[in-house]
């Protein structure tokens, strides 16, 4: 008896703040935006480098090439992670407001819609009815209710999105310069090998980190990201030697 009463006693406040510093739920998951940014920097660097040795071989052309597309490439992705995220907070913000007015509008309908979207969860009788009351007694606890039960959408950090486009813009200028490095020191064929080589093993390191830090096998995911890497950098190789041949 006892120990059924302490199963349903609430925790202290101390005790709960205590519990929340040790949970190791991740709030933010910049892992994503490295790997977005870093791996299309990567295979679009190396795309080019192998296009370009195919085509001509001239390192100058190829540096040249590649850190013109470092700079392209880095800031219009940065620019893309930023100005999607507004979108969806733009999106957000329009659904908030017809959700604010159907609110003031049509009252009993939305609280009936409140009222089904506990029932699905399994509320029933007085239970369901307080839960109803408790929600619609606040409009703001009410509409937040409806965007994240009905519409399943929620709201951009404005803060956290420009935090995202620059890990982004940063993680994809890095991925372009990790397969040219080489040719500051190499030329040629021994060159692009040395490309590929670091390309590769980067590209499994980043699979690797991926599922240790989150949720797989470290061997499929590092592998996995190395075979949709070098397949979509070697596209460009082909399409080089056959205008090159032509």
């Amino acid at each position: 008896m006892a120990e059924q009463k302490k199963l349903f006693e609430r925790p202290s406040p101390a005790e709960f703040r205590k519990h929340q510093r040790q949970e190791k739920h991740k709030h933010e998951n910049p892992l994503r935006d490295v790997i977005l940014g870093g791996q299309d920097g990567l295979v679009n660097a190396l795309g080019i480098i192998l296009g370009v040795m195919a085509a001509s071989g001239d390192v100058r052309i190829l540096i040249a090439t590649v850190i013109a597309a470092t700079f392209a490439e880095s800031l219009s992705m940065g620019a893309v992670a930023y100005t999607s995220a507004i979108s969806q907070r733009d999106y957000y913000d329009s659904e908030r407001e017809k959700e604010i007015d159907e609110v003031e509008k049509v009252p009993e309908m939305e609280k009936e819609e409140i009222r089904r979207i506990y029932e699905k969860k399994g509320f029933s009788g007085h239970v369901l009815e307080e839960i109803v009351k408790t929600i619609t007694s606040d409009k703001k606890l009410w509409v937040d209710t409806m965007m994240a039960e009905e519409l399943k959408i929620s709201s951009v950090d404005t803060k956290a999105v420009l935090k995202s486009s620059v890990i982004v813009t940063i993680a994809t200028a890095i991925g372009h310069l990790i397969p040219l490095s080489p040719f500051f020191f190499i030329s040629g064929g021994k060159g692009l090998l040395v490309a590929v080589s670091i390309s590769a093993i980067t590209l499994f390191a980043v699979g690797v980190y991926q599922a240790v830090s989150l949720v797989g096998s470290w061997w499929k995911s590092g592998i996995r990201m190395v075979i949709i890497g070098l397949s979509a950098a070697f596209i460009g190789y082909f399409i080089a030697r056959i205008f090159h041949a032509a």
